[in-house]
């Protein structure tokens, strides 16, 4: 997964934090930052979507397989602030030999839930590595 984050422009924008990994699976943190919040001075749902976002590609790439989103829905249930420390976990609802589906909880802390996300993925024929 190393490989992945390192190669991953935007995940490292973000200054993602990848906290754990294992097989369909991963728990990320993220700060933020006062270039995150929209005219309201709340987190932007783009920063939300996307950090959620991260948090499936990790679980859904975890055993080397390349896997790409093909449905996603976001709820945003509280607002975030500047300086909220983020923990997303990413955790794989159903895997067959071509979709797979992940559930990611975004949470302020490791307490209230701020976003829900649910994914659709489609798994490629070909390994992108598991490094």
């Amino acid at each position: 997964m190393g490989q992945m984050m390192s190669k991953d422009a935007f995940s490292n924008w973000l200054r993602i934090e990848v906290l754990e990994i294992a097989p369909g699976f991963s728990r990320i943190r993220m700060v933020v930052r006062p270039e995150m919040v929209n005219g309201f001075g709340i987190g932007h749902g783009g920063i939300s979507f996307s950090f959620a976002d991260s948090a499936f590609a990790f679980a859904s790439n975890s055993r080397g397989q390349h896997a790409v989103s093909i449905d996603t829905a976001i709820n945003h249930l509280a607002p975030v602030q500047v300086g909220d420390v983020l923990i997303a976990t990413a955790k794989e609802q159903h895997l067959g030999r071509r979709l797979g589906h992940y559930q990611v909880d975004d949470r302020r802390g490791a307490e209230e839930l701020v976003s829900l996300f649910k994914v659709i993925v489609y798994r490629k024929d070909h390994n992108w590595g598991t490094n």
